[in-house]
């Protein structure tokens, strides 16, 4: 059978050639769609059994045309540019390969703070991690990950998960916070981790940063969406001391950075997962994925019903 693999960031070599060699001992064909248009993906997807993807787009019409589909993997934890509804109506499995690059996500995390209270290292005097409180807002694969490497800042960790159990933070020397207004107004620095559900959309803005300490800092290495921008545009008004990271830069970076300057901080493009051993993790774990799918139906990281 066919496995498709269309992506307009492509995968590093190294990791094409992983991929390939499940594929092919998989007894299946492995074909390459790199850089390619959305048309390019519809056109090559027709005759695909599995199709792997990064952040591209895989909507009604891709799935209209893959006549063949029985499963797409989205090579990382987000699957937000996948749409579930049409997957499901058209019988195709839709899995993601979480923790496959929540460290890399996780130390580019510690490196913005760093990069921000250090002032962009342009020789003025800074501020330091150790002794600070960070609240994690979603204690998933990557939320674990800045803990433990916070923790190694020798900053304070809390999270706010009410899909983990309390022993499961605790274990990793986190303590466990049951109100997420009560994660807000215990950190100074708040990392959020959040899927963009309907729930959480616009969900993050002036309400709870202005429940936060002195000198409050939000990073947000997840998704744009859960930030709602018009009301984070007034937080910055409403709190002078209040700084912003992200690695999804928002609709309004121009204007907040014209106005607020070394009081944000974005990435150019979502940097997040970009590690060559991200790169690699992930491509091979959506390659055995997709194997094991077409072999004997595995869906252990479905997330579509």
């Amino acid at each position: 059978m066919k496995i498709l693999v269309a992506t307009e960031k492509p995968f590093a070599p190294v990791a094409v050639k992983g991929i390939k060699e499940v594929v092919e001992a998989g007894s299946h064909e492995l074909v390459l769609v790199e850089k390619g248009t959305k048309a390019d993906m519809i056109a090559a997807v027709a005759d695909a059994a599995g199709l792997i993807v990064r952040s591209d787009k895989v909507d009604k019409e891709v799935f209209d045309a893959a006549k063949l589909l029985k499963v797409v993997v989205r090579a990382g934890a987000g699957y937000d540019n996948i749409d579930l509804a049409e997957a499901t109506a058209h019988g195709v499995c839709v899995m993601n390969t979480p923790g496959q690059n929540a460290n890399a996500v996780a130390e580019l995390v510690l490196g913005m703070m760093v990069t921000l209270i250090r002032n962009r290292y342009n020789g003025t005097s800074g501020t330091e991690l150790l002794g600070k409180t960070l609240g994690i807002h979603a204690f998933g694969a990557v939320g674990r990950n800045v803990a433990r490497i916070a923790k190694g800042f020798g900053m304070k960790v809390s999270a706010f998960d009410p899909w983990v159990k309390d022993e499961a933070m605790i274990a990793e020397g986190v303590e466990p916070i049951h109100n997420l207004e009560d994660l807000y107004k215990n950190n100074q620095f708040v990392s959020l981790h959040i899927p963009a559900t309907p729930e959480t959309k616009k969900s993050v803005g002036l309400r709870l940063v202005e429940m936060m300490p002195k000198g409050a800092v939000l990073i947000n290495a997840a998704r744009k969406e859960v930030i709602d921008e018009e009301s984070l545009a007034e937080a910055f008004e409403a709190r002078p001391d209040f700084r912003y990271i992200a690695d999804v830069k928002p609709d309004n970076a121009a204007e907040l950075e014209e106005k607020y300057g070394d009081r944000v901080f974005f990435t150019p493009k979502k940097m997040g997962a970009q590690t060559a051993e991200a790169n690699i993790n992930a491509g091979l774990a959506a390659a055995n994925q997709v194997v094991a799918h077409l072999k004997d139906g595995f869906n252990r990281f479905q997330v579509n019903k």
